[in-house]
């Protein structure tokens, strides 16, 4: 079944494994910290790449709205740890193979449906869903949206 997320929706239950082989849930963030989780289609594919070195370079500005940044996609674990190895990203990669969290979340497919789409969702520390965005062909602009949606957050 798929779902479609709107603003003030409820962060999705999740487990995944991180590039490290560890389960990571949904459940080790909600009320600690504001999350921005992005879906891409694919490791080290131009776009993709583009995005992820976006997120590593602004991390240091997610940590000071007190923010965690996680990417997910359907490669493997061990697709994911050479990612974060090659690019040196310091946030966590979730593999979600055969998409079901994608589809939690309400992820379309982009491409003529053969790929994972690109959409990136923004919680409050309580999450709840306060931004949400797709940007297929624009990559870099996940980052920039992302962070004003915390901003925003934070003066209201």
């Amino acid at each position: 079944m798929n779902y479609k997320l709107n603003i003030g929706s409820e962060l999705p239950e999740f487990e995944l494994k991180d590039q490290n082989n560890k389960t990571r849930t949904s459940e080790e963030f909600r009320g600690k910290k504001s999350l921005v989780i992005y879906f891409y289609p694919k490791d080290e594919t131009p776009g993709c790449t583009l995005e992820a070195k976006g997120f590593r370079d602004s991390y240091e500005d997610f940590l000071k709205h007190d923010c965690e940044v996680i990417g997910i996609s359907i490669d493997s674990v061990e697709s994911h740890a050479d990612f974060c190895n090659n690019h040196n990203l310091p946030f966590v990669l979730l593999s979600d193979e055969g998409g079901r969290v994608a589809k939690k979340f309400g992820v379309s497919k982009s491409m003529f449906g053969l790929i994972s789409g690109r959409e990136t969702f923004v919680f409050n520390k309580e999450g709840i869903l306060i931004n949400k965005f797709s940007h297929q062909l624009f990559a870099s602009k996940h980052v920039k949206e992302a962070l004003d949606a915390l901003e925003s957050e934070k003066v209201l």
